[in-house]
């Protein structure tokens, strides 16, 4: 059951960090609505390596359709390309 909470109960800020728990959040309403979460620090760097290996893998497809559509350079069209000897 998610553990939700109105974000005036900040003013106890200790009594909602000691709810939290890996795999646990607790979710803050403004006004009735979701507006935050408060997730463990290992969450959030799953969280940003899973955004960054998603990142990578969205350039990968991009390169990957460009190499597709356009073909790929040669070592030596690359460095002629690039004013390289």
């Amino acid at each position: 059951m998610p553990n939700i909470k109105p974000v005036s109960d900040l003013r106890n800020y200790y009594d909602v960090l000691s709810e939290v728990h890996e795999d646990a959040p607790v979710y803050l309403t403004k006004n009735g609505r979701g507006a935050y979460a408060i997730v463990t620090m290992e969450e959030y760097e799953q969280y940003e390596r899973l955004k960054a290996s998603m990142e990578l893998f969205y350039e990968i497809k991009k390169a990957l359709d460009i190499d597709e559509k356009e073909g790929v350079l040669t070592e030596e069209e690359a460095k002629k390309a690039l004013g390289l000897k």
